[in-house]
């Protein structure tokens, strides 16, 4: 049976034991033993702690004999006070980072930026910066990975599940790439919001507007050694948080829904990837769809919006407001 009552502050032995008290209304020491499939001495000492942790009780006028105290009564206390240490320690940690962080500016500015230079601890760095986010991730996506693919980067996906919000820009290339539609239908879906531009000038992510991870060699090859910045609050990372929100203003949305558009997700998501500029082979490829059917689809998107060209359905698109 899996040991789930470690949060509360049981060994292993203890919670068989109290599991056993709870199913029974009384039980003796060595019947205990007998039960569990454990030595006396074993069950007389789980029983003890029991006793002193205030779980058990001896049965009124025979000391012998044991009983459980109710879950309800007996748990929720130590629960809370464990809940209670664990906010105090995530305090006092915040206030720790706060106080490191201040030193080690004042010690020297090159604390600021952490230098890394392998792929390994940049893959780790930047798993870590998205499990360790609490409200909002903005990410440049540049086509050809260096540290991981994005299918490979499920810790966007766990941070969604858990309300992290993530607005992400792809490079036009990058949407080109094998199964990067799927993959990007999936993450707007739990919430992403996703813009495209043509080119993107770096690759980038930064996490709650504190923690930033910039590649310093952008293009690496075998002969070249991967070099990244880790940059912690700064004029630099304030320049970055800046030029994101303006190419963020400048980028197409990429969507399923959109308040008061009246396409299905179908065509709003291959409407925005036309506006994106993916081709229309590549889009039938990728999402298992002829390339009839792609064009189809145009075709509905062009009448519907009594355009003869795609630049006039991408016009209609903007000024109606679509996407």
């Amino acid at each position: 049976m899996r040991h789930v009552l470690s949060a509360a502050g049981l060994g292993a032995e203890e919670e068989a034991a109290y599991r056993l008290l709870v199913r029974t209304t009384e039980v003796e020491s060595d019947a205990l033993a007998e039960e569990l499939g454990v030595a006396a001495e074993v069950a007389r000492q789980a029983l003890g702690s029991l006793l002193a942790k205030g779980l058990a009780r001896a049965v009124p006028g025979d000391p012998g004999r044991f009983t459980a105290v109710a879950p309800d009564v007996a748990l929720a206390a130590r629960l809370h006070r464990r809940q209670a240490e664990v906010d105090r320690a995530r305090h006092a940690m915040e206030q720790l980072t706060g106080e490191y962080l201040a030193h080690a500016r004042r010690r020297e500015a090159a604390q600021l930026i952490e230098v890394i230079t392998s792929r390994t601890a940049l893959r780790e760095q930047l798993r870590l910066l998205q499990d360790g986010a609490r409200h909002e991730v903005l990410s440049f996506c540049r086509a050809g990975h260096v540290a991981m693919t994005s299918q490979e980067n499920t810790e966007e996906l766990a941070a969604l599940r858990r309300g992290v919000g993530f607005r992400v820009i792809y490079e036009g290339a990058l949407l080109e790439e094998p199964g990067m539609l799927v993959n990007l239908a999936d993450g707007i879906t739990l919430g992403e919001q996703a813009r495209a531009l043509p080119v993107l000038p770096v690759r980038m992510i930064i996490a709650d507007g504190e923690l930033g991870v910039l590649p310093l060699i952008q293009h690496t090859d075998g002969l070249t050694q991967l070099t990244a910045a880790l940059i912690r609050p700064s004029s630099l990372l304030d320049a970055l948080k800046a030029l994101f929100e303006s190419l963020w203003e400048r980028a197409t949305p990429v969507s399923l829904t959109s308040p008061g558009s009246p396409l299905d997700a179908d065509h709003l998501y291959l409407l925005s990837l036309l506006v994106a500029g993916v081709p229309d082979k590549s889009i039938a490829t990728q999402l298992k769809i002829s390339h009839r059917t792609v064009q189809r689809r145009i075709a509905y998107l062009m009448e519907r919006a009594g355009a003869q060209t795609r630049m006039q359905l991408a016009w209609h698109a903007a000024h109606e407001n679509w996407l």
